[in-house]
């Protein structure tokens, strides 16, 4: 009974190449998980992605260290609504800016996926980062690689495999410890980490109670749930079956020169491929074992393609060996296979590359030039008008915003039109807003009646600094007698 369950439990590749859209590399027929065993992979693209992470992880490791003018250069401190993007003070009054820079981002990921495909998953994604060069890494080192790591699971519970579990297990909890760590004070602040060491657990035991909770997820998805993250839960891989055509740049591979006209065959000392229509590739199957996911990428485009190019340098290894043309597995779209040409900008391509710069750039200019203090004056509802010796006057309420970590010494001016005047009930026309401050009060506005034209004027009012630099103007509308004309 186990040997015909133990048949059932192994894939048939030659059926998986027909069926592996409706099936999981990952899961058999019956839904039993199939694990993953990667082969540490080894080329140029490893070099360059180690180099890539390697960065990204320093940079994740310093920054919450790193100060801007006192402020820290990255905070999103959702509890106390405070938040700092290199250096600056985001309040919840600039949420509009938050709600165009997740349309920018979706336009950008859907305009940046049809035309590189997923490049992002396999070089920037914290989740491939996390995995193939922090916690993979460990695996490596004390597992072994692949064949090491199958046999080691298939070997009796004995002593050594105690020992090295009890090993990978620890190192594995203690490093989601410290890279939680990391990215909680992204949260809440260095500053509150130390607090909450210095103090101890009981006072601060409702943050501690989230840390562990959120080491604890971190600890199951990098030590059990790994790759199915990527498979199962992001949505990326779906969009990209949407978004992608022949076009797009992927992973992929050179069916027409790998498969030939008898297809692909293993190799044979001697034998002339090419006559017998034999394609370059020698079914090694290295592109698979490789895999971090556990594809085909022989099978064509597929949704758990993180594109992380391990199965590039697999071949290319593979290829030099047997002294052919390396690049089987390339970047390539499918149109450049099919007509045999090379990677190349094309208009296309320059036109969306153009476009996704364009959108980065209005994004992040609309980060750094909003103001650092945001005026309103609002028209106080139910109050009307009076006329005291040929001045209109009105009552409006204001509202200032230090954005912020400075206190400012700001005051108030009509700018237009000329003669109007505004006084700041308690303040006069000069006031002091603390740091991260909202000030509120009610202003007074005046303006002559011979100069009001019609009934609804414009007036604008000016926000100037203690040296005479204007910050900020709001316009609004002065609501006057009307004008009987005979």
């Amino acid at each position: 009974m186990s040997q015909e369950t133990d048949v059932k439990k192994i894939p048939d590749l030659k059926q998986q190449k027909v069926e592996f859209r409706e099936n999981l590399a990952t899961a058999d027929v019956s839904g039993e998980r199939i694990w993953v065993y990667a082969r540490k992979p080894h080329g140029k693209f490893t070099k360059y992605r180690n180099i890539v992470s390697a960065f990204l992880l320093i940079i994740m490791f310093i920054f919450p260290f790193i100060k801007i003018n006192g402020n820290p250069i990255f905070l999103f401190d959702i509890l106390n609504r405070q938040f700092y993007i290199f250096g600056a003070y985001f309040s919840p009054s600039d949420f509009y800016l938050f709600g165009i820079g997740l349309i920018t981002t979706t336009v950008f990921i859907i305009v940046f996926t049809v035309t590189y495909g997923r490049i992002f998953c396999g070089w920037i994604c914290p989740q491939t980062i996390f995995m193939e060069h922090v916690f993979r890494k460990i695996e490596f080192l004390i597992d072994g690689d692949r064949n090491m790591q199958i046999r080691l699971d298939k070997q009796e519970w004995n002593s050594q495999k105690i020992k090295k579990r009890i090993l990978k297990w620890s190192i594995f909890l203690i490093a989601s410890l410290i890279i939680c760590a990391v990215l909680f004070s992204y949260i809440v602040g260095t500053d509150e980490i130390i607090k909450i060491c210095k103090e101890g657990i009981s006072k601060n035991i409702t943050l501690v109670i989230v840390y562990i909770i959120f080491t604890a997820l971190f600890y199951f998805v990098f030590a059990w749930f790994r790759e199915q993250a990527c498979t199962f839960v992001c949505p990326y891989g779906r969009l990209q079956g949407v978004l992608i055509d022949k076009d797009t740049i992927n992973i992929a591979y050179d069916f027409v020169r790998g498969e030939g006209t008898a297809g692909r065959a293993s190799w044979r000392k001697n034998e002339d491929r090419k006559a017998l229509g034999k394609g370059d590739c020698i079914d090694c199957k290295q592109c698979v074992e490789v895999c971090p996911t556990g594809i085909d990428i022989r099978n064509g485009s597929q949704l758990e393609c993180v594109n992380c190019t391990a199965c590039i340098d697999a071949c290319d290894m593979v290829m030099s060996k047997m002294k052919m043309p390396t690049g089987l597995i390339r970047y390539a779209s499918e149109n450049m296979i099919e007509k045999r040409t090379d990677l190349k900008f094309t208009p296309r391509l320059i036109a969306y590359t153009l476009a996704l710069f364009v959108l980065l750039s209005i994004c992040i200019s609309m980060f750094f030039i909003r103001s650092n203090v945001e005026t309103k004056f609002l028209k106080i509802v139910g109050t009307q008008f009076t006329i005291e010796n040929q001045l209109v006057v009105d009552e409006y309420q204001f509202i200032f915003i230090n954005k912020t970590t400075e206190k400012k010494k700001l005051n108030v001016k009509i700018l237009k039109p000329n003669h109007a005047t505004i006084t700041l009930v308690g303040y006069g026309t000069q006031f002091t807003i603390q740091p991260k401050q909202t000030l509120k009060g009610t202003a007074t506005i005046k303006i002559p009646q011979s100069d009001l034209v019609k009934t609804k004027e414009e007036i604008i009012i000016g926000i100037f600094d203690e040296n005479g630099k204007k910050v900020n103007e709001y316009k609004t509308n002065f609501i006057g007698p009307s004008k009987i004309r005979f």
